[in-house]
């Protein structure tokens, strides 16, 4: 299985927007105001450098996956030992995705659809690409639906430029102040650092390992770049205070859209291409996820893992009792204080300052 770096770039741009233009712009617009959209330009030169650690981290060990260089770096038994909080990580995001996108979707197109035939829906193109294509199949996915997916969400934010208004976007910093700007970077960058753990385990697969530290720069800069146009197009739509209260600001802006009394309707054409990036993301997550246990256990068919991670996905987002528990309280109370400083940042410096150590010293006996 290879990536190509082409693919390695679409990949991670669509890996990003999907889930974080849905769950990000509210709570960042809460604390930033109309200054949102620099938080998330901020956001992204912050997951760009977490990035560029967890890529130069893999570098040192090419062709090896994070199982497997850890081990390396820190021994067999603690080596594996500290990859247990990133299972942990694969594990309870899977379901919090299929949770969120299928009460999303459920919310705008299939209201009073059972909840168990949307999560199926969300979940046979994943399994069946992750079992088929394994991580080279969904990076063809992601080289040819990557494209058509930035530039319809380019082609809404153009044609929403009619009801924008850029005095709800001003003053710039004078309301917000640097504290609640940097406040408001938080809630996007928890997701965008995720490319972070994703490069962990797939930098090996790309062919072309000295393009793969600029394409995974581009792809989370891409990301980055249409994130904070989408949360200013919803500032100049509605303006901060009612954006703030909004479930998902950026939807509610393209409902908006009417032009020449002709092009109007377009969410659910959107709502079409936004489920074709979060595919891509679960279909990364269950390869990862998969793929990573059957190294840890020393399984050799590692599509076997598939079956069992994908049930475990459906039973634990069925165990959610409502949207604000898997949209809000899991980011809130495990994913930001937890998952983001230990897995983001914390484990990977540790491991690549430990790494580097160890390979100079290999270099001078």
């Amino acid at each position: 299985m290879k990536l190509s770096s082409r693919q390695i770039l679409w990949l991670l741009a669509t890996f990003e927007l999907g889930m974080s233009i849905l769950l990000t712009a509210s709570p960042s617009i809460m604390d930033a105001k109309q200054d949102a959209w620099i938080s998330f330009l901020l956001a992204g030169a912050a997951a760009i450098f977490i990035t560029v650690v967890s890529v130069k981290l893999s570098l040192l060990y090419p062709g090896l996956t994070f199982i497997e260089f850890s081990q390396s770096i820190l021994g067999k038994w603690l080596g594996k030992i500290i990859v247990i909080p990133y299972f942990i990580q694969w594990y309870s995001v899977i379901p919090i995705i299929l949770r969120q996108a299928s009460d999303f979707i459920d919310m705008i197109m299939f209201t009073r659809t059972p909840l168990l035939l949307i999560l199926m829906l969300v979940l046979i193109p994943v399994i069946y690409v992750t079992y088929h294509g394994g991580i080279q199949g969904i990076g063809r996915c992601s080289e040819i639906v990557g494209p058509i997916i930035f530039f319809a969400f380019g082609l809404v934010l153009l044609l929403g430029v009619i009801n924008m208004d850029v005095n709800r976007v001003l003053p710039v910093y004078a309301d917000s102040g640097r504290i609640n700007i940097l406040k408001g970077a938080i809630p996007p960058l928890a997701f965008l650092g995720e490319s972070s753990t994703i490069l962990l385990m797939l930098t090996c697969f790309v062919n072309d390992q000295k393009k793969v530290v600029s394409r995974a720069l581009w792809g989370v800069g891409i990301a980055s770049f249409f994130l904070s146009l989408s949360v200013l197009a919803s500032l100049m739509t509605f303006g901060p205070h009612l954006s703030a209260k909004m479930w998902y600001p950026f939807f509610e802006m393209i409902r908006y859209i009417s032009f020449m009394e002709f092009i109007q309707n377009l969410e659910s054409i959107i709502v079409i291409v936004w489920f074709l990036s979060v595919c891509i993301k679960l279909s990364v997550y269950l390869f990862i996820t998969s793929y990573g246990t059957a190294q840890w256990l020393h399984i050799r068919q590692w599509k076997i893992m598939i079956w069992f991670v994908a049930l475990a996905g459906i039973i634990l987002a069925l165990s959610y009792n409502n949207i604000v528990e898997s949209s809000i309280d899991y980011p809130k109370t495990i994913w930001m204080p937890y998952i983001f400083p230990i897995n983001f940042v914390g484990i990977p410096l540790v491991l690549y300052i430990v790494g580097t150590v160890k390979k100079r010293k290999r270099l001078k006996l």
